[in-house]
């Protein structure tokens, strides 16, 4: 997450005149083309993490465990952390942070004045501003990223392509807890499959179809849709996801960290 470039905030020194930006067209919210690459990783290990650990890892726990985990999971993990994540996601994507004043405009949407630094040193003066041309608020600031006067802006981010504020943040910080959660969730069972991979494989092949394969051959999509798959295979995808997780819950967990401190 890193915050939008604030430049536009900033005065000139006296007897220079600072040039920016052609006027452009403010963004609605993180569905305003062109949509980042970090979004795109997001979506990309969120599916890829959904699919992985409920269609491969999950149905390898002991048949007893799997049964309690699948119902655990249902609920939780994709009915309360997944789902509930994908939800929290979309809507911090969604909403619009903008300042009040901003949104009610009846050329909001439309092509952005050039600022006159001959005329004002900063976008924001006495809280106007001279680029949304309406009143803010006084926690209000011009992310550049967005072109927009933003409501109590947090930061601009990048995951979500969307500035988060006031109207967006609990969806935000939602959207990073229930991350957070659902990556330790899907670690300790990858962990679980690694110790029994190696000191007692049978303990994960409890599921009545192993029965028609040998002891070096998975089955990834049970038990409704068995897929043969080798050991390499499931080994890699193990190491891969594990790897993906701790690189997620490193970056997630500090930025949950840092906003539960700033809550404080």
């Amino acid at each position: 997450m890193s915050s939008c470039n604030r430049s536009l905030r900033r005065t000139a020194p006296e007897g220079i005149v600072k040039t920016i930006s052609p006027p452009s067209i403010s963004r609605v919210n993180g569905w305003s083309l062109p949509l980042h690459s970090f979004q795109l990783i997001a979506w990309t290990a969120y599916v890829y993490m959904t699919v992985v650990g409920f269609g491969l890892f999950i149905p390898l726990l002991p048949f007893l465990w799997r049964n309690i985990t699948y119902a655990v999971s249902f609920l939780l993990a994709i009915g309360l952390l997944f789902g509930f994540h994908l939800i929290v996601h979309m809507t911090a994507v969604t909403v619009d942070p903008a300042d009040s004043n901003v949104r009610h405009k009846e050329n909001y949407g439309g092509i952005m004045p050039i600022l006159d630094r001959t005329k004002h040193k900063h976008v924001i003066q006495n809280q106007f501003c001279h680029l949304c041309e309406v009143t803010v608020g006084v926690k209000a600031k011009h992310c550049s990223a967005c072109n927009k006067c933003i409501a109590d802006f947090d930061h601009h981010c990048k995951w979500l392509n969307n500035c988060v504020g006031s109207r967006n943040y609990w969806y935000f910080f939602s959207s990073v807890a229930s991350a957070v959660l659902g990556i330790i969730f899907l670690v300790l069972v990858l962990l679980y499959i690694f110790i029994q991979y190696f000191v007692n494989p049978e303990e994960l092949r409890t599921d009545p179809q192993f029965k028609n394969y040998p002891a070096n051959v998975w089955l990834a999509f049970l038990p409704l849709y068995a897929v043969p798959i080798s050991s390499l295979v499931l080994l890699s995808l193990a190491v891969i996801t594990l790897l993906l997780n701790f690189v997620s819950l490193l970056l997630l967990g500090h930025l949950l960290l840092f906003h539960l401190y700033l809550s404080m």
